[in-house]
Protein backbone atom coordinates (compact mmCIF):
# COMPACT_ATOMS: atom_id res chain seq x y z
CA UNK A 1 0.00 0.00 0.00
CA UNK A 2 1.13 3.25 -1.03
CA UNK A 3 1.81 6.10 1.08
CA UNK A 4 -0.80 8.24 -0.92
CA UNK A 5 -3.31 5.45 -0.73
CA UNK A 6 -2.66 5.17 2.83
CA UNK A 7 -2.97 9.27 3.18
CA UNK A 8 -6.24 8.89 1.04
CA UNK A 9 -8.21 6.32 3.39
CA UNK A 10 -6.94 7.64 6.61
CA UNK A 11 -8.76 10.82 5.03
CA UNK A 12 -11.89 9.06 4.08
CA UNK A 13 -11.92 6.82 7.36
CA UNK A 14 -11.19 10.08 9.66
CA UNK A 15 -14.16 11.66 7.89
CA UNK A 16 -16.65 9.16 7.88
CA UNK A 17 -15.56 8.90 11.93
CA UNK A 18 -15.90 12.56 12.83
CA UNK A 19 -18.93 12.58 10.64
CA UNK A 20 -20.76 10.01 13.51
CA UNK A 21 -18.82 11.07 16.01
CA UNK A 22 -20.90 14.15 16.37
CA UNK A 23 -23.74 12.41 16.07
CA UNK A 24 -22.66 9.67 18.93
CA UNK A 25 -21.49 12.78 21.28
CA UNK A 26 -25.20 14.51 21.20
CA UNK A 27 -26.72 11.40 21.61
CA UNK A 28 -24.15 10.71 25.03
CA UNK A 29 -25.44 13.90 26.34
CA UNK A 30 -29.37 12.92 25.71
CA UNK A 31 -28.59 9.44 27.04
CA UNK A 32 -26.28 10.07 30.29
CA UNK A 33 -27.01 13.41 31.36
CA UNK A 34 -25.34 15.07 34.36
CA UNK A 35 -27.98 14.63 37.30
CA UNK A 36 -27.47 13.82 41.04
CA UNK A 37 -25.20 13.20 42.31
CA UNK A 38 -23.28 15.21 40.18
CA UNK A 39 -20.11 14.60 41.12
CA UNK A 40 -20.88 10.49 40.10
CA UNK A 41 -22.26 11.68 37.03
CA UNK A 42 -19.41 14.03 36.23
CA UNK A 43 -17.06 11.14 36.96
CA UNK A 44 -18.91 8.38 34.39
CA UNK A 45 -18.70 11.20 31.83
CA UNK A 46 -15.22 12.88 32.31
CA UNK A 47 -13.37 10.36 29.71
CA UNK A 48 -16.70 10.55 27.39
CA UNK A 49 -16.59 14.14 27.10
CA UNK A 50 -12.57 14.18 27.12
CA UNK A 51 -12.63 12.56 23.44
CA UNK A 52 -12.34 9.00 21.52
CA UNK A 53 -12.31 8.53 18.42
CA UNK A 54 -15.88 6.71 18.49
CA UNK A 55 -14.75 3.87 16.40
CA UNK A 56 -16.99 1.48 17.92
CA UNK A 57 -20.23 3.19 16.94
CA UNK A 58 -19.46 4.32 13.73
CA UNK A 59 -19.10 0.64 13.26
CA UNK A 60 -22.63 -0.35 14.48
CA UNK A 61 -23.67 2.54 12.58
CA UNK A 62 -22.33 1.53 9.68
CA UNK A 63 -23.07 -1.88 9.87
CA UNK A 64 -26.84 -0.67 10.40
CA UNK A 65 -26.63 1.02 6.80
CA UNK A 66 -24.93 -1.84 5.24
CA UNK A 67 -27.23 -4.04 6.08
CA UNK A 68 -30.29 -1.62 5.22
CA UNK A 69 -28.49 -0.96 2.36
CA UNK A 70 -29.00 2.54 2.48
CA UNK A 71 -26.80 6.25 1.37
CA UNK A 72 -24.64 6.81 4.39
CA UNK A 73 -25.89 8.57 7.02
CA UNK A 74 -29.32 9.38 4.52
CA UNK A 75 -31.75 7.47 7.13
CA UNK A 76 -32.49 8.58 11.00
CA UNK A 77 -30.42 6.75 13.11
CA UNK A 78 -32.92 7.35 16.02
CA UNK A 79 -36.01 5.90 13.60
CA UNK A 80 -33.67 3.42 11.30
CA UNK A 81 -35.40 0.98 9.45
CA UNK A 82 -35.15 -2.62 10.14
CA UNK A 83 -35.01 -5.17 7.57
CA UNK A 84 -38.83 -5.50 8.07
CA UNK A 85 -40.28 -2.45 7.91
CA UNK A 86 -40.38 -1.53 11.84
CA UNK A 87 -38.26 1.14 13.63
CA UNK A 88 -35.26 0.77 15.43
CA UNK A 89 -32.98 3.14 17.47
CA UNK A 90 -29.80 2.15 16.84
CA UNK A 91 -28.27 5.22 17.71
CA UNK A 92 -28.76 4.18 21.28
CA UNK A 93 -27.29 0.72 20.67
CA UNK A 94 -23.88 3.08 19.67
CA UNK A 95 -24.38 4.95 22.72
CA UNK A 96 -24.59 1.92 24.66
CA UNK A 97 -21.29 0.14 23.38
CA UNK A 98 -19.44 3.31 23.83
CA UNK A 99 -20.43 3.75 27.44
CA UNK A 100 -19.29 -0.08 28.00
CA UNK A 101 -15.52 1.06 26.21
CA UNK A 102 -15.46 4.37 28.98
CA UNK A 103 -16.24 1.52 31.89
CA UNK A 104 -13.67 -0.71 30.83
CA UNK A 105 -11.22 2.03 30.30
CA UNK A 106 -11.44 3.70 33.70
CA UNK A 107 -11.25 0.71 35.83
CA UNK A 108 -8.19 -0.71 33.71
CA UNK A 109 -6.78 2.84 34.40
CA UNK A 110 -7.07 2.13 38.39
CA UNK A 111 -6.28 -1.85 38.05
CA UNK A 112 -2.86 -0.09 36.28
CA UNK A 113 -3.11 2.55 38.19
CA UNK A 114 -1.98 4.53 34.73
CA UNK A 115 -2.06 8.68 35.06
CA UNK A 116 -3.26 9.46 32.01
CA UNK A 117 -5.91 8.40 29.25
CA UNK A 118 -6.70 10.43 26.23
CA UNK A 119 -4.08 12.83 26.99
CA UNK A 120 -5.69 14.08 30.52
CA UNK A 121 -5.43 12.31 34.04
CA UNK A 122 -7.21 9.54 34.35
CA UNK A 123 -10.42 9.52 36.28
CA UNK A 124 -9.15 8.23 39.46
CA UNK A 125 -6.10 10.45 39.25
CA UNK A 126 -8.93 13.52 38.08
CA UNK A 127 -11.18 12.59 40.89
CA UNK A 128 -10.24 9.72 43.24
CA UNK A 129 -9.75 5.99 43.27
CA UNK A 130 -13.71 5.33 45.26
CA UNK A 131 -15.51 7.57 42.81
CA UNK A 132 -13.98 6.10 39.73
CA UNK A 133 -15.07 2.79 40.83
CA UNK A 134 -18.52 4.17 41.27
CA UNK A 135 -17.96 5.95 38.00
CA UNK A 136 -17.05 2.87 36.07
CA UNK A 137 -20.17 0.36 37.87
CA UNK A 138 -22.66 3.19 36.63
CA UNK A 139 -21.28 2.98 33.34
CA UNK A 140 -21.58 -0.92 33.24
CA UNK A 141 -25.43 -0.68 34.58
CA UNK A 142 -26.33 2.41 32.34
CA UNK A 143 -25.27 0.67 29.56
CA UNK A 144 -27.77 -2.10 29.53
CA UNK A 145 -30.38 0.92 30.06
CA UNK A 146 -29.59 2.51 27.33
CA UNK A 147 -29.77 -0.91 25.46
CA UNK A 148 -33.34 -1.57 26.37
CA UNK A 149 -34.11 2.00 24.55
CA UNK A 150 -33.66 0.58 20.73
CA UNK A 151 -37.38 0.53 20.56
CA UNK A 152 -36.76 -3.09 18.46
CA UNK A 153 -39.24 -5.95 18.82
CA UNK A 154 -38.45 -8.11 22.89
CA UNK A 155 -37.19 -11.02 20.81
CA UNK A 156 -34.83 -8.69 19.39
CA UNK A 157 -33.75 -6.62 22.25
CA UNK A 158 -33.25 -9.67 24.62
CA UNK A 159 -30.91 -10.99 21.86
CA UNK A 160 -28.86 -7.22 22.13
CA UNK A 161 -28.75 -7.51 25.63
CA UNK A 162 -27.46 -10.75 25.64
CA UNK A 163 -24.94 -9.69 23.45
CA UNK A 164 -23.98 -7.09 25.38
CA UNK A 165 -24.02 -9.19 28.35
CA UNK A 166 -21.57 -11.86 27.16
CA UNK A 167 -19.31 -9.45 26.11
CA UNK A 168 -19.05 -7.62 29.54
CA UNK A 169 -18.59 -11.40 31.00
CA UNK A 170 -15.31 -11.95 28.63
CA UNK A 171 -14.23 -7.97 29.17
CA UNK A 172 -13.71 -9.18 32.58
CA UNK A 173 -11.98 -12.57 31.58
CA UNK A 174 -9.78 -10.87 29.25
CA UNK A 175 -8.75 -8.97 32.00
CA UNK A 176 -8.15 -11.77 34.16
CA UNK A 177 -6.12 -13.60 31.88
CA UNK A 178 -3.63 -10.37 31.24
CA UNK A 179 -3.31 -10.04 34.77
CA UNK A 180 -2.37 -13.73 35.31
CA UNK A 181 0.30 -13.64 32.17
CA UNK A 182 2.05 -10.62 34.27
CA UNK A 183 3.55 -13.41 36.47
CA UNK A 184 3.77 -16.25 33.72
CA UNK A 185 7.16 -15.96 31.12
CA UNK A 186 5.54 -18.95 29.12
CA UNK A 187 2.57 -17.73 27.60
CA UNK A 188 2.11 -19.01 24.27
CA UNK A 189 0.87 -16.70 21.00
CA UNK A 190 -2.55 -18.49 21.34
CA UNK A 191 -3.02 -17.86 24.87
CA UNK A 192 -2.34 -14.29 23.72
CA UNK A 193 -5.01 -14.01 21.06
CA UNK A 194 -7.52 -15.70 23.30
CA UNK A 195 -6.89 -13.09 25.68
CA UNK A 196 -6.89 -10.03 23.44
CA UNK A 197 -10.04 -11.35 21.87
CA UNK A 198 -11.82 -11.29 25.21
CA UNK A 199 -10.33 -8.48 26.83
CA UNK A 200 -10.38 -6.06 23.54
CA UNK A 201 -12.05 -7.60 20.30
CA UNK A 202 -15.55 -8.58 21.77
CA UNK A 203 -15.98 -5.36 21.94
CA UNK A 204 -15.96 -4.80 18.08
CA UNK A 205 -17.67 -7.74 17.86
CA UNK A 206 -20.55 -6.40 19.82
CA UNK A 207 -20.43 -3.12 17.54
CA UNK A 208 -20.75 -5.34 14.63
CA UNK A 209 -23.44 -7.75 15.31
CA UNK A 210 -26.22 -5.87 17.81
CA UNK A 211 -27.22 -3.92 14.66
CA UNK A 212 -27.44 -6.91 12.75
CA UNK A 213 -29.81 -8.54 16.03
CA UNK A 214 -31.91 -5.28 16.26
CA UNK A 215 -32.73 -5.37 12.84
CA UNK A 216 -33.49 -8.42 12.31
CA UNK A 217 -30.93 -9.79 9.78
CA UNK A 218 -30.27 -13.79 10.08
CA UNK A 219 -28.10 -15.91 12.20
CA UNK A 220 -25.37 -16.47 9.73
CA UNK A 221 -25.13 -12.76 9.26
CA UNK A 222 -24.60 -11.97 12.38
CA UNK A 223 -22.13 -14.36 13.31
CA UNK A 224 -20.02 -13.35 10.59
CA UNK A 225 -20.40 -10.06 11.25
CA UNK A 226 -19.49 -10.63 14.65
CA UNK A 227 -16.17 -12.33 13.16
CA UNK A 228 -15.26 -9.40 11.62
CA UNK A 229 -15.75 -7.46 14.70
CA UNK A 230 -13.51 -9.99 16.42
CA UNK A 231 -11.01 -10.19 13.77
CA UNK A 232 -10.28 -6.51 13.53
CA UNK A 233 -10.69 -6.13 16.64
CA UNK A 234 -7.45 -8.24 17.83
CA UNK A 235 -5.47 -6.70 14.85
CA UNK A 236 -6.27 -3.52 16.58
CA UNK A 237 -5.00 -4.61 20.03
CA UNK A 238 -1.91 -5.78 18.25
CA UNK A 239 -1.60 -2.30 16.50
CA UNK A 240 -2.19 -0.94 19.84
CA UNK A 241 0.55 -3.29 21.27
CA UNK A 242 2.98 -1.57 18.22
CA UNK A 243 2.15 2.20 18.94
CA UNK A 244 3.12 1.73 22.73
CA UNK A 245 6.47 1.32 21.95
CA UNK A 246 7.13 3.35 18.43
CA UNK A 247 5.10 6.41 19.24
CA UNK A 248 5.82 9.79 21.90
CA UNK A 249 4.02 9.75 25.01
CA UNK A 250 3.02 13.30 23.80
CA UNK A 251 1.48 11.90 21.12
CA UNK A 252 0.20 8.38 21.98
CA UNK A 253 -1.64 10.21 25.30
CA UNK A 254 0.37 7.90 28.12
CA UNK A 255 3.71 7.01 28.69
CA UNK A 256 5.34 5.88 26.60
CA UNK A 257 6.16 1.89 26.58
CA UNK A 258 4.03 1.51 29.54
CA UNK A 259 3.46 -1.99 28.64
CA UNK A 260 7.32 -3.24 29.08
CA UNK A 261 7.46 -1.33 32.23
CA UNK A 262 4.29 -3.28 33.39
CA UNK A 263 5.55 -6.37 32.38
CA UNK A 264 2.49 -7.04 30.39
CA UNK A 265 3.03 -9.26 28.09
CA UNK A 266 2.31 -8.99 24.11
CA UNK A 267 2.66 -10.38 20.66
CA UNK A 268 5.92 -8.27 20.40
CA UNK A 269 7.57 -9.84 23.48
CA UNK A 270 6.40 -12.95 23.03
CA UNK A 271 7.96 -13.20 19.56
CA UNK A 272 10.72 -11.51 20.91
CA UNK A 273 11.25 -14.38 23.81
CA UNK A 274 11.34 -16.97 21.07
CA UNK A 275 14.08 -15.40 19.83
CA UNK A 276 16.31 -14.95 22.55
CA UNK A 277 15.40 -11.76 23.44
CA UNK A 278 15.78 -11.25 27.51
CA UNK A 279 12.05 -9.17 27.57
CA UNK A 280 12.77 -8.72 31.39
CA UNK A 281 15.70 -6.96 31.43
CA UNK A 282 14.73 -4.67 28.75
CA UNK A 283 13.14 -1.38 30.92
CA UNK A 284 14.64 -1.76 34.44
CA UNK A 285 12.12 0.77 36.30
CA UNK A 286 9.85 -0.31 38.83
CA UNK A 287 7.19 2.41 37.65
CA UNK A 288 5.88 3.93 34.83
CA UNK A 289 7.19 7.60 35.21
CA UNK A 290 10.82 6.20 36.30
CA UNK A 291 11.84 4.92 32.91
CA UNK A 292 13.09 7.76 30.45
CA UNK A 293 12.51 8.08 26.50
CA UNK A 294 16.35 6.66 25.73
CA UNK A 295 15.43 3.39 27.78
CA UNK A 296 12.54 3.05 25.99
CA UNK A 297 14.61 3.63 22.59
CA UNK A 298 17.23 1.35 22.95
CA UNK A 299 14.46 -1.24 24.01
CA UNK A 300 12.51 -0.71 21.23
CA UNK A 301 15.62 -1.20 19.24
CA UNK A 302 16.10 -4.42 20.52
CA UNK A 303 12.60 -5.50 19.62
CA UNK A 304 13.20 -4.28 15.84
CA UNK A 305 16.24 -6.33 15.85
CA UNK A 306 14.53 -9.56 16.52
CA UNK A 307 11.95 -8.55 13.90
CA UNK A 308 9.40 -9.07 16.73
CA UNK A 309 7.55 -5.84 15.62
CA UNK A 310 7.53 -6.17 11.63
CA UNK A 311 6.09 -9.84 13.06
CA UNK A 312 3.10 -8.23 15.13
CA UNK A 313 2.43 -5.56 12.04
CA UNK A 314 1.97 -9.23 9.66
CA UNK A 315 -0.34 -10.74 12.04
CA UNK A 316 -2.55 -7.59 12.49
CA UNK A 317 -2.39 -7.31 8.66
CA UNK A 318 -3.00 -11.15 8.33
CA UNK A 319 -6.49 -10.83 10.76
CA UNK A 320 -7.41 -7.75 9.01
CA UNK A 321 -8.14 -9.51 5.81
CA UNK A 322 -9.76 -12.39 7.70
CA UNK A 323 -12.22 -10.00 8.78
CA UNK A 324 -12.35 -8.24 5.66
CA UNK A 325 -13.61 -11.64 3.96
CA UNK A 326 -16.66 -11.48 6.73
CA UNK A 327 -18.11 -9.08 4.84
CA UNK A 328 -19.38 -11.32 1.80
CA UNK A 329 -22.43 -11.22 3.89
CA UNK A 330 -23.33 -7.34 3.51
CA UNK A 331 -24.48 -5.98 0.23
CA UNK A 332 -22.50 -4.37 -1.86
CA UNK A 333 -22.82 -0.59 -1.52
CA UNK A 334 -20.59 2.14 0.32
CA UNK A 335 -21.36 1.81 4.20
CA UNK A 336 -19.30 -2.10 2.90
CA UNK A 337 -16.72 -0.40 1.84
CA UNK A 338 -16.20 2.27 4.48
CA UNK A 339 -16.17 -1.32 6.66
CA UNK A 340 -13.55 -2.51 4.72
CA UNK A 341 -11.65 1.06 4.90
CA UNK A 342 -12.15 1.32 8.65
CA UNK A 343 -10.40 -2.12 9.23
CA UNK A 344 -7.58 -1.26 7.15
CA UNK A 345 -7.43 1.70 8.66
CA UNK A 346 -7.25 0.31 12.80
CA UNK A 347 -3.82 -1.16 11.43
CA UNK A 348 -2.13 1.86 9.72
CA UNK A 349 -3.26 4.68 12.30
CA UNK A 350 -0.56 6.28 14.35
CA UNK A 351 -2.24 7.00 17.76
Amino acid sequence: MTDASTELREELVTQTVEQRRELVNEAIEEELPIVEPERLYEASRYLLDAGGKRLRPTVLLLVADALADVEPMSEVYRKFPALDGTEVDVMAAAVSIEVIQSFTLIHDDIMDDDDLRRGVPSVHRAYDTETAILAGDTLYSKAFEIMLETDATPERCVGALDVLASTCTKICEGQALDVAFEKRPDVLPEEYLEMIENKTAVLYGAAATVPSVLLGADEETSEALYRYGIDVGRAFQIQDDVLDLTVPSDKLGKQRGSDLVEDKQTIITLHARKQGVDVDSLVEADEVGDVSEAEIEEAVQQLEDAGSIDYAKGKAQELVQRGKDHLDVLPENESRHLLEQIADYLIERGH
